[in-house]
């Protein structure tokens, strides 16, 4: 017998009749993941459960190096059966990590199976699995309604054809919603050489002759508009640091000349070129009421060998810290708002020594237009903090210092099409928390504000704030 049952994370009675009577079965909101429109729309079916958890999955990667696994049954030649058995003996070394118990949720919601995984049972539940995947429904599409998906939102370059997500909105017989964000990492490029690629390529893509830093702007907004059409309503930012500079009109238009011919800036030139292109940016955003998101903190491709070896995405990042946070996020909020640039933002903090910094920065920005509660929102846990303690410390953080009711909820920030559990995983942890303050006579039991609280932040508040 195993372990996941409706009171799994959950150790109260409050709690559990939330999870149960108005958490665990509402629709998903995936507003922002690394699925492939493209995969979506082909829709072909994995072959066997080692594909389907296994590939691209830098989270399981991680974790097996650590677990002294060689590179060989990791992202090397060996065969899947290998390859399942070296992740099951991880799996069983993984008490108190997220892994453990996303691997059981998934076993449980996709494949009926409520054994647990270690080096003991890998065989029997590889079987089982792939018995289940060889009769039919994982395909791509299949697994997102069996989740309950309603919309997902992907991460797209802003010079991408947008393609296949035209397509699938062109396809009648599939009612999810699969949208693109508009991702600008080229934008932000500090390689003069790749920036000026970028914008020849633009040119070539917007035959906007793209001479001064306006040109710039009115070939980004072409591109802008382009994902508009295609049903974009999110951009995605992900900056190593915030970092904040305000220069003159002129210097900015000489510095974007001096990167787009191919010459390298210096460092506070840099910040002060992308200072500008972000509050550019958020201007385009807020005219087509868009929200921007912000995942920052993040440094990446630390391991110099494995990078060459392997590339990007591939586990071997972590978190960054930040000398002048905070002044740099109020000041870059602050210009967007003086310019009347600032959109719906989410910020999203990898840190999680930031959260208050974060969380009071917020505070700052919000108001009352066009009717949007908590319109500066302080996204949920992110990467290395989609934890229980991570998560906790968001949602009690957003408690303290803003309005939990008001908060968008949980996304998966995932490649995986089985990775829905994630949802239900927040799900569990809020209801435990909110149950928990219940029970400790820390806030009333009425249910039917607890019932809009819950309701609110597993999935109308999303309805609302992104306007799909």
């Amino acid at each position: 017998m195993g372990f996941i049952s409706d009171r799994f994370m959950i150790g109260n009675e409050v709690g559990a009749r939330l999870y149960l009577d108005i958490a665990k079965d509402l629709p998903i909101i995936d507003y922002h993941c690394h699925l492939d429109a493209k995969d979506i729309y082909e829709n072909k079916s994995i072959e066997n459960i080692t594909q389907l958890w296994l590939a691209g999955d830098h989270y399981k990667w991680r974790a097996m190096r650590a677990n002294g696994i060689d590179e060989y049954y990791i992202t090397g030649d060996a065969t899947d059966e290998e390859k399942f058995k070296a992740w099951a003996e991880t799996v069983e070394a993984a008490f108190g990590n997220p892994l453990y118990h996303w691997t059981h949720l998934e076993l449980n919601k996709y494949f009926a199976c409520d054994e647990t995984l270690d080096s003991q049972s890998w065989q029997r539940i590889m079987m089982h699995c792939n018995r289940h995947i060889k009769e039919g429904g994982f395909t791509p599409r299949q697994l997102m309604a069996r989740s309950g998906v309603e919309v997902i939102c992907t991460t797209d370059a802003p010079l991408d054809s947008l393609e296949y997500h035209r397509l699938l909105q062109q396809d009648d017989t599939f009612p999810i919603k699969v949208l693109p964000t508009f991702r600008p990492d080229d934008v932000f490029n500090e390689d003069p050489q790749q920036f000026k690629a970028f914008v020849a390529r633009l040119t070539q893509q917007t035959d906007i002759n793209i001479a001064t830093f306006k040109d710039f702007s009115d070939a980004i907004e072409k591109r802008v508009e382009w994902f508009h059409e295609a049903g974009c309503r999110i951009s995605d930012h992900g900056p190593v640091n915030i970092d904040y500079r305000t220069a003159e009109p002129a210097w900015i238009n000489q510095l974007f000349m001096r990167k787009a011919a191919g010459e390298p800036l210096s460092i506070i030139e840099n910040v002060e070129l992308n200072s500008a292109l972000f509050v550019m940016l958020a201007g385009h955003y807020k005219a087509r009421e868009w929200a921007m998101q912000i995942h920052f903190g993040a440094i990446r491709n630390n391991n110099s060998q494995m990078h060459q070896r392997i590339g990007i995405n591939s586990g071997f990042d972590s978190i960054n810290d930040q000398s002048g946070l905070a002044a740099s996020l109020n000041q870059l909020l602050d210009a967007m708002n003086r310019a009347g640039s600032l959109p719906r933002t989410i910020l999203y903090n990898l840190n999680a020594s930031y959260n208050d910094v974060v969380a009071t920065t917020i505070a700052n920005f919000q108001h009352g237009e066009k009717g949007v509660k908590s319109p500066i929102q302080f996204g949920s846990g992110w990467w290395f903090n989609d934890t229980r303690r991570g998560m906790e410390n968001q949602l009690i953080t957003l408690a303290e210092q803003g309005l939990l009711m008001n908060f968008i909820g949980m996304l998966t920030d995932s490649r995986s099409f089985v990775s829905y559990t994630r949802h239900d995983y927040f799900r569990r942890i809020l209801c435990n928390l909110i149950g928990g303050w219940v029970e400790k006579g820390e806030i009333p039991d009425n249910r039917e504000i607890l019932t809009r609280m819950i309701r609110n932040i597993c999935h109308d508040n999303a309805c609302r704030y992104f306007r799909f």
